[in-house]
Formats: C-alpha cells, structure tokens, sequence
C-alpha cells in the first residue's frame, strides 16, 4: 500500500478511521466505544505537542511503505 506525501498522511487515515470506527461503535453498539476516540485525539495531541507518535512505530513494525510527493 502506497500513501501520497508521506507518513503523515498514512498517520492521518489510520487516525480518521479509528475515530470514525469508534464514533459508529459509541452510537450503535455501547457508548464506552466513545473512550477509544477520546484515546485517539489524546494521541494526536500528544504527536502535534511533542513530535512522538506511536502510530508512526507501529507503521515502521510493520513496515509500510511511504511514497514522498515530488
């Protein structure tokens, strides 16, 4: 799988969908799903204040290939 302009677009997908995922979930199923998207957004505040993202880590785990916009 190939992301255009880097990691952080992949990070920003993974994100998007995590949130969207846990926001169906909170409404459908159980409202503790609704945690799980607070968890993300702390994550992302986290990697915006500080530069370290756990996401990114996992990226590199499993080595996922990024391609750079030219």
């Amino acid at each position: 799988m190939y992301v255009i302009n880097g990691k952080g677009s992949m990070i920003r997908l993974v994100a998007g969908v995590f949130v969207l995922g846990s926001a169906v979930l909170g409404y459908f199923v159980h409202e503790y799903f609704l945690f799980f998207t607070m968890f993300v957004g702390l994550m992302l505040l986290l990697s915006a204040t500080t530069g370290f993202c756990p996401m990114e880590l996992i990226l590199k785990l499993f080595k996922v290939k990024v391609k750079e916009a030219k």
